[in-house]
């Protein structure tokens, strides 16, 4: 395997990495106080550009390049969409974590701060991310597709985008808690380092097998469509039940990111 696959994959999920910074600067503007319906706005939007990113940047072309090799499309499309539903379930019930909006740790009954098990929900949260963005790089790469590559470079924008008001979802619940601004800013930058990790990793394993990319492309949407079901869209919601403010946030993100990949592509 050459160079090119990881410098195209470093350079994207680097770009998300770095928005996810920018993102969490926002504590050094924004003061105390109770910003609940902002993070529900940022969990939701965050939720339709992860949702849409899934369906035209992964499942579609996980489809298109199972026929291009000939593939039953059902077989590594539906096979690779629920390995990732299973590998981000095994990981979810495995660590210790807990949600933004929520009071209650998940996973094993290990003594944890809030803060720590903050830290490791977010990190299991941007591990989809760097995984779409690696194996959409090493479907461009491998297979010498313009079509992937413009894939790879909207899914690096629309991510990098929904990056920004998570990274300010991260950092402002601690500055809130009694960090300080910088100790904020430090930790909610430092949330997103998983995303370039499981970027470089995953195009590393999948850039010199052409016929796992579609089994790889469908298993970053199901792991990334984990997410969003399981963790970003029921906290968008928690106000009551019912948060208006959430789900026009979710829809908002999806169809940024429709446009998105139908504008540029």
């Amino acid at each position: 395997m050459t160079f090119a696959p990881i410098f195209l994959t470093l350079s994207a999920s680097l770009f998300t990495f770095a928005m996810t910074a920018l993102g969490s600067s926002f504590v050094f503007l924004i003061g105390k106080g109770n910003r609940k319906k902002l993070t529900q706005i940022a969990l939701g939007f965050s939720a339709g550009i992860m949702m849409a990113a899934s369906v035209f940047g992964l499942l579609l072309p996980a489809m298109d390049q199972a026929k291009s090799l000939n593939m039953p499309e059902i077989m590594p499309v539906i096979g690779g969409f629920l390995l990732g539903v299973v590998f981000l379930f095994i990981i979810d019930k495995s660590l210790p974590h807990q949600h933004l909006m929520q009071n209650t740790p998940e996973g094993p009954n290990i003594r944890l701060n809030k803060h720590s098990l903050l830290f490791i929900a977010i990190t299991i949260h941007n591990i989809p991310e760097g995984l779409c963005i690696g194996v959409s790089a090493a479907a461009a790469l491998t297979l010498n597709s313009p079509e992937m590559y413009s894939a790879t470079l909207i899914l690096a924008l629309g991510l990098g985008i929904q990056n920004i008001p998570e990274g300010a979802a991260v950092s402002l619940p601690f500055y809130s808690d009694g960090y300080t601004k910088k100790q904020s800013f430090i930790k909610g930058t430092i949330s997103g380092i998983a995303e370039p990790i499981a970027a470089v990793i995953a195009v590393i394993l999948t850039a010199s097998m052409i016929w796992i990319l579609p089994w790889a492309l469908s298993f970053s949407a199901g792991a990334m469509l984990y997410v969003v079901i399981e963790e970003l869209i029921p906290q968008s919601q928690e106000d009551k039940g019912h948060s208006d403010a959430g789900t026009i946030s979710i829809l908002g993100g999806f169809i940024l990111m429709m446009a998105l990949d139908i504008g540029l592509s």
